[in-house]
């Protein structure tokens, strides 16, 4: 069993309880983000440290910037003297680039879209669909189509021989086994091809086939449909009804990416302002890098989302992970500050002061 039909199996669990699979999205990330509290903690811990330790840092890249690797050598003493991990506060994004990767896969699975793609949730029609998508209806005997789809093979096949029927034959690397054979024309029937080397079957049992019936997913728009091959010397072929179909602009899915993006430029303004020192002694170029990004990457994550088709589901679980990492980072900071404040472990005015004062050399 491959990570995303795991993936889909626990999101199935998670309905079950909570009764929606949009509400199973919700739990997930929740989960997920609590999992990730120590690593959240870590990482505003980093942050606050950066920002403490920023004038020394500032200091030692003065004095040594005519020697870039002399400045990475101090700066390097200096980090192990202070306890400090310069990238201590990637890890949590690295980790959730993966679980995106998987949430990804398992929405756009035909696994999914059998079991709940047609999901709805609070104004999302489905769950699975995307931006700008064909509507095609699963299991109606034709694919709706528009110009220039794709079509990919389900995991099994069940083949049918002359005094035996086998369920569960697997199909090697289904991305690859459907064929379009010759022109394809939305509006008339699409021909199907597929090899029998793509069956787990011994040749004995590839010379008897009859037919075999496999689940066919329209890549474009994710309808599935049964497709039945018949045996045409070496290869099965198949000629399936279609119907054009244009494709539709999904306002409630540009409603969530929209979402996205104001909940991340919250976050990161959030985490500026947490993270900002009381003495107001923030690095000018820092600060004007940071809202930069906090500017223009909500801009550039909507323009890709509007190119790059994001289902439904997996645009619910960022938002939600955004509006949890907000909460997180307040309660966190205020933490850190508590602790601060009892400790006195914290780079002070006063330490920046009394320090000497070191001239850049020319």
């Amino acid at each position: 069993m491959d990570f995303t039909t795991l993936t889909i199996k626990f999101l199935q669990l998670l309905a079950h309880f909570v009764g929606n699979y949009g509400f199973a999205i919700i739990v997930l990330t929740v989960i997920v983000r609590l999992a990730m509290w120590p690593l959240n903690v870590s990482q505003q811990r980093s942050m606050k440290m950066m920002q403490a330790l920023q004038p020394k840092i500032k200091a030692i890249q003065d004095r040594y910037k005519s020697n870039p690797q002399m400045m990475q050598q101090k700066l390097m003493e200096f980090y192990k003297e202070h306890k400090f991990n310069p990238m201590g506060g990637c890890l949590p994004l690295l980790i959730q680039l993966p679980i995106f990767i998987l949430l990804y896969s398992a929405l756009m699975s035909p696994q999914f879209i059998q079991i709940a793609g047609d999901t709805s949730f609070g104004f999302l029609g489905r769950l699975d669909t995307t931006l700008r998508a064909t509507a095609g209806r699963s299991y109606d005997g034709q694919f709706g189509v528009s110009q220039g789809d794709t079509f990919m093979a389900g995991k099994v096949a069940k083949v049918y021989l002359p005094n035996e029927v086998i369920d569960n034959v697997k199909i090697k690397n289904p991305s690859k086994a459907v064929e379009i054979q010759g022109d394809f024309k939305a509006g008339e029937n699409v021909d199907l091809k597929m090899s029998l080397d793509y069956l787990n079957l011994k040749f004995e049992q590839l010379a008897q086939i009859e037919k075999v019936e496999v689940q066919i997913t329209d890549m474009a728009n994710k309808e599935i449909e049964n497709v039945t091959f018949s045996k045409q010397g070496n290869i099965l072929a198949a000629s399936v009804p279609t119907v054009k179909t244009e494709r539709a602009f999904h306002w409630d899915v540009f409603l969530l990416i929209a979402l996205f993006a104001i909940t991340m430029f919250a976050s990161q303004k959030v985490m500026m302002a947490t993270n900002k020192p009381k003495n107001g002694s923030v690095d000018p170029t820092q600060e004007a890098i940071q809202k930069s990004m906090g500017t223009f990457m909500p801009i550039m994550i909507i323009g890709t989302f509007v190119i790059i088709p994001i289902p439904a589901g997996v645009l619910l679980y960022l938002v939600t992970s955004n509006v949890i990492q907000i909460v997180q980072t307040v309660i966190v900071n205020k933490q850190i500050d508590m602790e601060q404040a009892h400790t006195g472990n914290v780079v002070t005015d006063s330490d920046i002061a009394n320090a000497k004062k070191i001239e850049p050399k020319e």
